[in-house]
């Protein structure tokens, strides 16, 4: 036991220790890393939504009046920009977006899940390799495929079908998916997985009545994020996509650049539109987004 004289010796000669922050200088502390942090979220938040403001501002402006300030607000709305895309063939590039978006998704999840699970649950010589692989395949860019892609859609026919920009989609999509899957499966309880076995369900019944009631968030969180990707992307659509007939929404929407001489208020509510699928589906998903985003990160007991 340490005596009151020996402390009055260290603290004579000893090393001493700053005092607590109390008080005021604690509150002026917290307050200033509070406000700092703040200001970062209010200035990201203002990057963010910049772009927005200024595409649904210049939707409802004349082409005039927002080459004379595009940051400015409306002084009068002007709808015409929306009559040109309405009168075009703007809502038969619209089902084909949701033609291609749905079926790559929808594809994508039903692949993805299996392989998932199969590489989870299933343990056999080479599994490591075959996901270190599928995960290796998330960073080759498109752009180095489109070649040998085109050459074997040409090969089959196929340039100008949705079928083709779909199983691309799905070969592009996969990887992440079941990177992302795999991840929650081995967190899933394995005496939770025996006890169904032992109540004489099968691995089918086992997956599709335990597994998938549980990656509830992990599911959402994929299907928001392939929505996405597939809904936005140009390049392979505008490759693959030629006809006329079978463009989607942003393949369409990049031509009121040549055929309205950049119609830049055309183009503001072309991507208006098109964007509220994508926000209809985010508000719906978000409440699982960020659950299942961080699905996976701890492992169960």
């Amino acid at each position: 036991m340490i005596s009151a004289r020996t402390l009055r010796g260290n603290d004579r000669g000893g090393v001493k220790f700053p005092a607590p922050r109390t008080g005021a200088r604690a509150l002026r502390g917290n307050y200033g890393a509070g406000a700092l942090r703040h200001g970062i979220l209010v200035v990201a938040g203002i990057i963010a939504l910049a772009p927005v403001y200024l595409m649904i501002t210049g939707s409802v402006k004349t082409q005039d009046a927002f080459l004379t300030s595009p940051w400015a607000l409306p002084q009068s709305l002007s709808f015409h920009a929306y009559d040109t895309v309405f009168n075009d063939q703007f809502m038969q590039w619209f089902m084909n977006s949701m033609i291609v978006t749905a079926g790559a998704v929808a594809l994508t999840m039903v692949c993805g899940s299996l392989a998932a699970w199969g590489l989870v649950n299933w343990p056999f010589r080479g599994r490591d390799t075959i996901l270190g692989v599928t995960v290796s395949l998330m960073v080759v860019p498109p752009v180095v495929l489109l070649i040998p892609l085109f050459q074997a859609g040409a090969a089959l026919g196929w340039i100008s079908t949705f079928q083709i920009v779909i199983l691309i989609y799905l070969g592009l999509m996969l990887p992440f998916s079941i990177y992302l899957l795999a991840n929650f499966f081995t967190t899933i309880p394995a005496a939770l997985l025996e006890a169904a076995a032992l109540d004489g369900a099968s691995p089918l019944q086992v997956f599709r009545k335990i597994v998938l009631p549980l990656s509830g968030p992990p599911i959402a969180t994929l299907v928001v994020v392939n929505l996405l990707w597939a809904w936005n992307e140009l390049l392979l659509a505008l490759v693959f996509l030629q006809s006329h007939d079978t463009k989607t929404l942003m393949v369409g929407i990049t031509g009121f650049h040549s055929r309205y001489s950049l119609d830049i208020p055309s183009v503001m509510a072309g991507m208006t539109v098109a964007t509220l699928p994508l926000v209809i589906a985010y508000l719906f998903g978000q409440r699982y987004f960020i659950k299942g985003l961080t699905a996976g990160g701890l492992k169960g007991e």
